[in-house]
């Protein structure tokens, strides 16, 4: 669930406007942007059949203010991966907190790379706990597939414990996150790794080309059964 934050307010604070535009690097790697991107489409595609397309907000590489007064750290950098329940789904430059009422994200998920994972398992981590009070926080590294992830517990991460299957579940989503084919991918309840667009398209394509295969082998199959019934002095369209 979303928390709300209080701000304080004051005559002599002067909020900075609520259009303000992200300002994140790239992604490390080619590995790293096809993980937030998988991350956010196939979490649209899921959500869309269970009729959530338009209460919650998914996004990658886009910053958060949280500060009215835009006090920060160089050191800080916006989530790689991040969802917010209960809100519109509509585009967004930027998360800003104080127009968006107080809401911070229920779930985010870093992507390690050898120059960030020092600042995402400690003071991104810190943040997050402390300031954002986020319910849940996972990291993943692309290259190595070090994978991990934490709840919130009387206001302090404890690490969730994985499955038989080492997956480990989000409550917040109602999923479990874990490694499938080197990449961080959804399962559902039951275990089984979530399909991505494409996969469900090259299905379906499969099975379209399955139904083709088997009517024109029917039709043939008809076909040389009149020829026959032609060579007895049988007319199959009398029968």
């Amino acid at each position: 669930m979303s928390v709300a934050k209080d701000f304080e307010t004051s005559e002599d604070v002067i909020f900075p406007p609520g259009n303000l535009e992200s300002n994140e690097p790239p992604l490390e790697t080619y590995l790293h942007l096809q993980q937030m991107l998988l991350l956010i489409k196939c979490l649209d595609w899921w959500w869309q059949d269970l009729n959530r397309f338009n209460d919650y907000f998914a996004a990658g590489n886009l910053s958060i203010h949280y500060s009215p007064r835009q006090r920060k750290s160089e050191d800080f950098r916006g989530p790689d991966f991040f969802v917010v329940l209960d809100t519109e789904r509509k585009p967004r430059d930027s998360w800003v907190v104080w127009e968006e009422d107080g809401k911070y994200p229920n779930l985010i998920i870093e992507l390690l790379s050898k120059s960030t994972a020092a600042i995402d398992k400690g003071l991104k981590k810190q943040i997050y706990q402390d300031i954002f009070r986020t319910p849940e926080y996972f990291w993943f590294d692309p290259k190595n597939l070090e994978f991990a992830g934490f709840i919130l517990l009387g206001g302090t991460y404890q690490p969730i414990e994985p499955n038989p299957q080492g997956l480990l579940w989000s409550q917040q989503l109602s999923l479990y996150l874990g490694v499938h084919e080197n990449q961080l991918r959804y399962f559902n309840a039951e275990g089984q790794v979530m399909p991505t667009p494409e996969e469900i398209a090259q299905w379906e394509a499969e099975h379209a080309e399955q139904e083709r295969q088997r009517a024109e082998q029917e039709t043939q199959k008809a076909e040389r059964l009149a020829a026959k019934l032609r060579e007895l002095g049988i007319d199959p369209d009398t029968i």
